[in-house]
């Protein structure tokens, strides 16, 4: 039996062309809902440059997804992201909102009022994380207000546009005016009506307009907006104006024999722009000096608070310092060696004189992070923990701490490493957590003795009947690292040339060099050895709770 027309099931035919029209006709209102966010959350952005960073939506929901993350999604993003970890939030953020503003923008097609109301409901979620941040103050909810009002209106305006676009479309392929439904003693003569083309002509032409104008207040109020600017612009002007005093105490110098001279291996003083940074601020904290001070109370005799003048008076010391951080894979970057300036944290705490039941200090970030060190080892008259404002001869960067921060040696960054510091808490570990702590973290986390192969590179190519140089760093901050050991593919270990040490608070560069390797696919397998007799373990485990182990191994080709 012959199926009639429109009994053919499939995509051509009538239904075809009106599923088509609807898609196209779609269009105009998902782009009216995506400007209207852009809108207002670029717009709440710029504004929030007038008060605070949690005064912009963006940066609080972005503090907030971090927050809330579990521990093992932050460790994924940090081992695979790296410090790039911000950036791939921010646009996860992007695609999830404008995907949710698309939505909008298609309620808003069959209700404009139901649209308006969604608007209203995301901008009271927003309203409500951007108060509850540690950092915020009542006023900080005027951008997200003012955006959510810009935001509704251009809702309005596009979403109106958008609609008459489409009527005046579908009225143009009919040849009907848009008038035709009114009563005809209102319509208009034949003569005077505008035709059906202007009409469309026209509508496209206010829709194309209202949505070139939304884009460039979207697009300008983000780029000139403080998310943006995750690198925290003021905190750098106003550290690159301090003036750092002369060291009481000046570092040791670096002797010539402390690089190995091979090119590709990580040299001794990391770079400030080349350190890496690991830590929770979306947006990196803006804290005049004039405006910082660091209070320590809790389980102490007398509590105290220093300003940024008096710090800068006392006799600060300067010291070679690897940091470290627990998240760093196996052969991973994550760390750096720096020189630090800064004042012994033993001082500020004697002036204190904690409580003899007390066996740890909490220290504050001035955006709510904690973290929880041992007391003994920031009072351990052996271990150059400072409160550092200098950083390889200049004031902290902003991303790194400034106007202060805390450095302490042979602890990942986690348990110590406090940017923008405001606070240290005398206290116990059975009476107060941190923020890592609280998901599952060792409390303490002393660093392991790790190493790492920086030349050959992973899948590197060597010329056959040249000499294999293998060389990297390894670290046992505080400890200090006695030996390094290499083997080729699943041969016998052995020793490496190791680096002059400049302290054992600092990596160490080694070298070694394999003659006559066959032709072919090799690998090799570095292990450091600390000066208790610590070997660098082979068994590979995950960061949680305290740092990745395993030996790194890299693969090259003999040809």
């Amino acid at each position: 039996m012959t199926q009639t027309a429109h009994e053919t099931p499939g995509t051509t035919g009538p239904d075809a062309g009106r599923n088509g029209r609807r898609r196209r006709h779609l269009i105009p209102h998902l782009l009216a809902g995506i400007l209207a966010a852009a809108i207002f959350l670029g717009v709440a952005d710029l504004i929030a440059q007038l008060f605070g960073p949690a005064s912009s939506p963006l940066v609080s929901l972005g503090s907030t997804i971090i927050t809330l993350s579990p521990s093992w999604l932050q460790d994924f993003a940090i081992s695979f992201f790296g410090s790039n970890n911000k950036l791939v939030l921010y646009l996860s953020m992007g695609i999830v909102g404008m995907i949710l503003a698309a939505l909008i923008g298609a309620v808003a097609r069959r209700s404009l009022r139901l649209g308006v109301a969604l608007v209203a409901v995301v901008a009271a979620i927003l309203l409500m994380v951007v108060l509850l941040r540690p950092e915020s103050s009542p006023l900080d909810a005027l951008p997200t207000i003012i955006g959510a009002g810009l935001g509704i209106f251009s809702l309005l305006l596009l979403s109106g546009a958008a609609t008459g676009l489409t009527r005046a479309a579908e009225a143009d392929r009919s040849g009907s005016p848009l008038t035709d439904s009114r009563p005809a003693e209102t319509r208009r003569s034949a003569a005077t009506r505008p035709s059906t083309e202007d009409e469309h002509a026209h509508s496209r032409r206010r829709f194309l307009g209202l949505a070139a104008a939304g884009t460039a207040i979207a697009a300008g109020s983000i780029t000139f907006g403080r998310s943006v600017n995750a690198f925290g612009v003021g905190a750098g002007e106003a550290a690159a104006r301090l003036v750092l005093p002369t060291p009481a105490v000046p570092a040791a110098a670096i002797p010539a024999g402390a690089s190995v001279g091979v090119d590709g291996v990580a040299p001794f003083i990391t770079p400030n722009n080349d350190f890496y940074r690991i830590d929770t601020a979306l947006v990196v904290p803006e804290l005049a000096p004039d405006d910082w001070t660091l209070r320590i109370h809790g389980l102490v005799e007398e509590e105290i608070t220093i300003d940024m003048a008096e710090l800068l008076d006392l006799p600060l010391e300067e010291h070679h310092i690897t940091l470290a951080c627990v998240s760093n894979p196996v052969g991973g970057d994550l760390l750096g060696n720096a020189t630090w300036l800064g004042y012994p944290i033993r001082e500020l705490l004697a002036r204190a004189r904690p409580l003899g039941e007390a066996d740890m200090v909490l220290s504050r970030s001035v955006d709510g992070w904690t973290a929880s060190t041992p007391l003994e080892v920031l009072t351990d008259e052996d271990r150059a923990c400072l409160l550092a404002v200098g950083m390889n001869g200049e004031p902290l960067p902003a991303q790194h701490g400034y106007p202060a921060r805390l450095v302490v040696p042979g602890l990942y960054g986690y348990v110590s490493a406090t940017k923008w510091v405001t606070e240290l808490e005398v206290t116990r570990f059975d009476a107060e957590t941190a923020y890592w702590t609280d998901r599952g973290w060792d409390a303490e986390g002393p660093i392991l003795v790790a190493s790492r192969i920086d030349v050959p590179r992973p899948l590197a190519r060597v010329s056959s009947g040249e000499e294999v140089v293998v060389a990297g760093s390894a670290w046992a901050q505080h400890e200090g690292v006695s030996e390094v050991e290499v083997r080729l593919d699943d041969g016998d270990w052995e020793s490496v040339e190791l680096a002059d040490e400049v302290n054992i608070d600092t990596w160490r560069q080694w070298r070694h060099t394999f003659a006559d390797v066959d032709s072919g696919r090799h690998s090799v397998t570095v292990r450091a050895i600390n000066a208790a007799g610590e070997t660098q373990t082979d068994e590979r485990r995950d960061p949680i709770p305290n740092a990745a182990t395993g030996q790194h191994r890299i693969e090259f080709s003999v040809e």
